[in-house]
């Protein structure tokens, strides 16, 4: 049997993750394409406005990713975490539409939809405690199954979005439609993910429900050892949740952090850029920007197979190497686009190297911190705070500058800066 197929079928939360993470995908998919539009165009924002509230998107998410991958790996609980992160997107997202403004927009990034993206890194959190003792291939394929079902939430909807949107004066709707998708994310979390503490029931013996002892979820007051053989083994963590957070950013871990960072900023760059540069130099229109998306994700999909395989021939770093190295010949494209075909052709070599740049690091970060699946997962959050920073300064610096195309350039060189940081530390390393 097919090895990716065998997994789904053997693991049910795997399947139930896989799929929750995919309508977590369709939310982001039908909003992050339009966001830059929509906020700065339709809201009123400055570009130094939209960057600023993307920056502090980005280091509210990775607080909240990082404290709540803390608590979740002490108490052994990462259903009850996902359903809070869950229903915030609900929230977040069904406001921006309720009431748009560029004060609500600002607030509702900052603060709601800032906690539902912890829901990205909970979910891989909570796949790897299930499924730790999986060979590493195993592991690796896991991985980039989760990874393959945001992308196909990626297929699809940023057309479908934009073809639904084609005649309005506002791109506002797009938010109702993700509100709708993280309600479905809830409602698979709560239906498909085991509870994290069921209860036993009473033996004849026994008459209280105090009189029996728990564990194994995490929450026992006992040795933990009696828990479920279908849980991950539990194991009480000294210290406090502030110690477990610090180790988040020892040198030692933050530098092949940053060298991620540099080379994942080269994705919300091009978020931002691509309509900019779709709807105005290369006189494109909405739709075009879904097109555009919807392609780059089936691609994406396509190519998670082959960056997965190429890792047992290639070292991690090699392979992001020649990732970054292929997406910055679509940057360069995007940025000297003057018809929506330019883009369209461009996209071709984006498909490819977004593959491996959204696929490689998740395993390489998930190894960083051994035994602690919920902190190694917040370092996904970490990441993408990083790379959010490091993208918003690009942008910022680059249409400052010579406008979106020169942010374009000036992110894939950051990208290749990036993967030179990693081969370098694994050179000192060896």
């Amino acid at each position: 049997m097919n090895p990716w197929v065998a997994i789904l079928r053997r693991h049910p939360v795997v399947r139930a993750s896989a799929a929750a993470i995919f309508l977590y995908g369709l939310a982001g998919a039908a909003t992050s394409p339009y966001q830059s539009v929509i906020g700065i165009r339709e809201l009123g924002l400055s570009d130094a406005e939209y960057a600023t509230i993307a920056l502090a998107a980005s280091i509210t998410n990775v607080f909240m990713a990082i404290a709540i991958g803390a608590l979740s790996d002490r108490f052994q609980s990462y259903r009850r975490p996902l359903i809070v992160a869950a229903a915030f997107g609900i929230l977040g997202y069904g406001t921006i539409w309720a009431a748009p403004s560029a004060i609500v927009f600002a607030l509702a990034t900052v603060g709601p939809l800032a906690l539902f993206h912890a829901t990205n890194s909970l979910l891989f959190g909570n796949v790897s405690a299930q499924t730790a003792r999986l060979h590493a291939d195993d592991a690796q394929i896991v991985n980039a199954l989760m990874r393959m079902a945001i992308s196909l939430s990626w297929v699809l909807v940023p057309g479908a979005v934009g073809l639904l949107m084609i005649g309005r004066d506002s791109m506002i709707g797009a938010y109702l439609i993700a509100a709708l998708a993280a309600a479905a994310c809830l409602a698979t979390i709560v239906l498909g993910l085991a509870p994290d503490h069921p209860r036993r029931p009473l033996r004849r013996s026994e008459t209280t429900p105090d009189a029996i002892p728990e564990g194994g979820t995490g929450t026992a007051r006992v040795a933990p050892s009696s828990g479920r053989a279908d849980r991950p083994v539990q194991v009480r963590l000294p210290g406090s949740v502030i110690g477990d957070m610090a180790q988040i950013f020892r040198p030692s871990l933050l530098a092949p952090v940053i060298g991620i960072a540099l080379i994942s900023q080269v994705l919300h760059v091009n978020g931002a850029v691509l309509p900019l540069i779709m709807t105005g130099q290369a006189g494109g229109q909405t739709g075009d920007v879904g097109f555009a998306v919807g392609m780059v994700a089936l691609l994406e999909v396509v190519f998670m197979f082959g960056w997965t395989w190429s890792l047992r021939y290639l070292r991690v770093t090699t392979a992001l190497g020649l990732s970054i190295a292929i997406y910055m010949g679509y940057l360069v494209g995007l940025a000297l686009a003057s018809d929506p075909a330019h883009i369209f052709a461009a996209s071709l070599l984006a498909g490819i190297g977004a593959a491996g740049i959204i696929s490689i690091p998740i395993s390489y970060l998930l190894d960083l911190i051994q035994d602690r699946p919920g902190l190694s997962a917040s370092l996904i959050a970490v990441n993408m705070f990083l790379g959010g920073a490091i993208g918003a300064g690009i942008f910022a610096m680059g249409t400052a500058l010579q406008g979106y195309p020169a942010a374009a350039i000036l992110s894939g060189i950051g990208g290749l800066a990036g993967a030179g940081l990693l081969i370098l530390l694994e050179r000192k390393s060896r």
